[in-house]
Protein backbone atom coordinates (compact mmCIF):
# COMPACT_ATOMS: atom_id res chain seq x y z
CA UNK A 1 0.00 0.00 0.00
CA UNK A 2 2.62 2.32 0.84
CA UNK A 3 4.64 1.80 -2.67
CA UNK A 4 0.80 2.84 -4.21
CA UNK A 5 0.51 5.81 -1.97
CA UNK A 6 3.71 6.62 -3.10
CA UNK A 7 2.95 6.44 -6.83
CA UNK A 8 -0.14 8.47 -6.48
CA UNK A 9 2.04 11.07 -4.44
CA UNK A 10 4.46 11.44 -7.30
CA UNK A 11 1.31 11.74 -9.94
CA UNK A 12 0.07 14.37 -7.49
CA UNK A 13 3.32 16.35 -7.33
CA UNK A 14 4.39 16.73 -10.59
CA UNK A 15 1.40 18.82 -11.73
CA UNK A 16 1.86 20.73 -8.85
CA UNK A 17 5.37 21.55 -9.66
CA UNK A 18 4.58 21.86 -13.33
CA UNK A 19 2.43 25.19 -11.91
CA UNK A 20 4.49 26.62 -9.11
CA UNK A 21 7.04 26.52 -12.64
CA UNK A 22 4.59 28.46 -14.78
CA UNK A 23 4.38 30.91 -11.44
CA UNK A 24 7.75 31.48 -10.94
CA UNK A 25 8.45 31.40 -14.71
CA UNK A 26 11.62 29.32 -14.38
CA UNK A 27 10.94 25.38 -14.22
CA UNK A 28 14.63 24.66 -12.39
CA UNK A 29 13.23 27.24 -10.01
CA UNK A 30 10.52 24.94 -9.32
CA UNK A 31 12.49 22.01 -9.01
CA UNK A 32 14.77 23.47 -6.15
CA UNK A 33 12.24 25.02 -4.69
CA UNK A 34 10.59 21.18 -4.38
CA UNK A 35 13.95 20.06 -3.31
CA UNK A 36 14.11 22.44 -0.54
CA UNK A 37 10.68 22.25 1.14
CA UNK A 38 11.20 18.14 0.86
CA UNK A 39 14.60 18.91 2.62
CA UNK A 40 13.46 20.78 5.45
CA UNK A 41 10.49 17.92 6.20
CA UNK A 42 12.96 15.31 6.34
CA UNK A 43 15.20 17.15 8.15
CA UNK A 44 12.45 17.69 10.73
CA UNK A 45 11.69 14.26 10.97
CA UNK A 46 15.40 13.31 10.68
CA UNK A 47 15.86 15.18 13.81
CA UNK A 48 12.93 14.31 16.00
CA UNK A 49 13.64 10.50 14.96
CA UNK A 50 17.07 10.84 16.46
CA UNK A 51 16.17 12.62 19.06
CA UNK A 52 13.38 10.36 20.28
CA UNK A 53 14.99 7.11 19.57
CA UNK A 54 18.59 7.86 20.58
CA UNK A 55 20.01 7.54 17.35
CA UNK A 56 23.19 8.76 16.07
CA UNK A 57 23.82 9.55 12.35
CA UNK A 58 27.15 7.96 11.37
CA UNK A 59 28.23 10.14 8.39
CA UNK A 60 31.72 8.45 7.84
CA UNK A 61 29.53 5.28 6.63
CA UNK A 62 28.74 5.74 3.78
CA UNK A 63 30.94 6.30 0.78
CA UNK A 64 31.13 10.01 -0.35
CA UNK A 65 29.94 9.73 -3.66
CA UNK A 66 26.42 8.19 -2.34
CA UNK A 67 25.94 11.91 -0.40
CA UNK A 68 25.59 13.65 -3.66
CA UNK A 69 24.37 10.55 -6.27
CA UNK A 70 20.57 10.43 -4.75
CA UNK A 71 20.02 14.01 -5.15
CA UNK A 72 21.27 14.80 -8.43
CA UNK A 73 19.18 11.46 -9.64
CA UNK A 74 16.14 12.78 -7.72
CA UNK A 75 16.94 15.97 -8.89
CA UNK A 76 17.09 14.98 -12.98
CA UNK A 77 13.17 13.31 -12.02
CA UNK A 78 11.99 16.47 -10.53
CA UNK A 79 13.31 18.91 -13.54
CA UNK A 80 12.28 16.40 -16.19
CA UNK A 81 8.75 15.93 -14.52
CA UNK A 82 8.48 19.63 -14.41
CA UNK A 83 9.08 20.23 -17.95
CA UNK A 84 7.18 17.29 -19.03
CA UNK A 85 4.04 17.49 -17.80
CA UNK A 86 2.61 20.44 -18.92
CA UNK A 87 3.78 18.51 -22.41
CA UNK A 88 2.62 15.11 -22.48
CA UNK A 89 0.18 15.20 -19.38
CA UNK A 90 0.33 13.56 -15.89
CA UNK A 91 -0.57 9.93 -16.60
CA UNK A 92 1.78 9.68 -20.03
CA UNK A 93 4.09 11.23 -17.67
CA UNK A 94 4.15 8.49 -15.15
CA UNK A 95 3.78 5.71 -17.53
CA UNK A 96 7.12 6.72 -18.92
CA UNK A 97 8.50 7.10 -15.19
CA UNK A 98 7.33 3.72 -14.36
CA UNK A 99 8.92 1.96 -17.58
CA UNK A 100 12.18 3.86 -16.80
CA UNK A 101 12.08 2.31 -13.39
CA UNK A 102 10.93 -0.98 -14.46
CA UNK A 103 14.01 -1.18 -16.89
CA UNK A 104 16.98 0.28 -14.81
CA UNK A 105 15.36 -2.04 -11.71
CA UNK A 106 16.12 -5.12 -14.02
CA UNK A 107 19.68 -3.87 -14.92
CA UNK A 108 20.05 -3.40 -11.46
CA UNK A 109 19.15 -6.43 -10.35
CA UNK A 110 21.05 -8.17 -13.14
CA UNK A 111 23.91 -6.92 -11.58
CA UNK A 112 23.40 -6.92 -8.23
CA UNK A 113 24.16 -3.25 -8.43
CA UNK A 114 25.01 -1.88 -4.48
CA UNK A 115 24.01 -5.39 -2.69
CA UNK A 116 20.51 -5.68 -4.98
CA UNK A 117 19.66 -9.51 -5.08
CA UNK A 118 21.06 -10.46 -8.48
CA UNK A 119 18.12 -11.79 -10.06
CA UNK A 120 18.45 -12.94 -13.78
CA UNK A 121 16.45 -11.57 -16.81
CA UNK A 122 14.18 -13.90 -17.62
CA UNK A 123 11.56 -14.19 -20.48
CA UNK A 124 8.62 -12.99 -18.19
CA UNK A 125 10.38 -10.50 -16.79
CA UNK A 126 11.13 -9.38 -21.15
CA UNK A 127 7.41 -9.63 -22.11
CA UNK A 128 6.38 -7.53 -19.01
CA UNK A 129 8.68 -4.72 -19.68
CA UNK A 130 7.84 -4.60 -23.54
CA UNK A 131 4.07 -4.81 -22.37
CA UNK A 132 4.83 -2.21 -19.80
CA UNK A 133 6.64 0.03 -22.56
CA UNK A 134 3.24 -0.71 -25.02
CA UNK A 135 1.17 0.57 -22.50
CA UNK A 136 3.09 3.69 -21.94
CA UNK A 137 3.05 4.47 -25.56
CA UNK A 138 -0.88 3.49 -25.73
CA UNK A 139 -1.23 6.75 -23.01
CA UNK A 140 0.52 8.93 -24.94
CA UNK A 141 -0.69 8.37 -28.17
CA UNK A 142 -4.38 7.77 -27.22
Amino acid sequence: MLGILSGAFIAIQAPINAQLARGLGVPVAAAAISFLAGAVVLSLITFFTTRTQGLAIDWRAPAPWMFLAGGALGAVYVTSSVFLTPRIGAAALMAFLVAGQLLAGMLVDRVGFLGVAVREISMGRIVGAVLLLAGALMIRLY
